[in-house]
């Protein structure tokens, strides 16, 4: 029961019922990645030719829990904004050596980047130097 209100009610944990069901309804699964999101798009009409198609084709993503837009790698994230055709799941893309791993976005957490001179930073900001003069109209 838990899991069918969160199901009607929240956005932030899978997916709502109103995504579930167009999703059942319209979609059909492209793939999956490392941090188990599934990516879909519109299913596409048998007599439909390739300009009707690709005219107003939706492409969306069911986010794996937590719901985070930066948990995306970089070859679902060019498909889904078109920048590609075909999904890293039919075409697998080369991983270069100098490629990192995905680091969660930690905004608003303790882990969040805060540099030097910031109010919330633990650094304390650097003194003014003495052949600095401060500009005056």
């Amino acid at each position: 029961m838990k899991k069918f209100l969160l199901l009607l009610f929240t956005w932030w944990g899978n997916t709502t019922f109103g995504t579930w069901l167009h999703t059942k309804r319209f979609g059909e699964f492209v793939g999956k990645d490392e941090f188990g999101n599934s990516y879909y798009k519109q299913k596409v009409p048998k007599n439909a030719s390739y300009a009707d198609v690709r005219r107003g084709e939706r492409r969306w993503v069911v986010y794996a829990d937590p719901s985070e837009a930066s948990r995306i790698p970089a070859g679902w994230h060019g498909w889904m904004h078109y920048r590609t055709d075909v999904a890293p799941s039919q075409d697998e893309m080369p991983h270069w050596p100098w490629e990192r791993a995905h680091q969660p976005n930690m905004t608003g957490t303790a882990r969040a980047y805060r540099p030097a001179g910031s109010l919330l930073s633990a650094q304390k900001p650097a003194e003014s130097r003495a052949d600095y003069e401060a500009w005056t109209p």
